[in-house]
């Protein structure tokens, strides 16, 4: 029993402007209007930390 022949593939990449500092970046889903994208920066500073 395995997971499919594509596992382990990249995942196709989509262009996107960051909603917090607007700079170019790319995601990993086809972003959506109305939905903020988040860069990896600005990403990483709205995620809640775990201690």
């Amino acid at each position: 029993m395995g997971f499919g022949n594509d596992f382990g593939a990249p995942r196709e990449m989509h262009d996107a402007k960051c909603s917090d500092c607007g700079a170019e970046t790319k995601v990993p889903f086809k972003p959506t209007d109305g939905k903020p994208v988040y860069c990896r920066e600005c990403y990483a500073k709205r995620k809640p930390r775990r201690f």
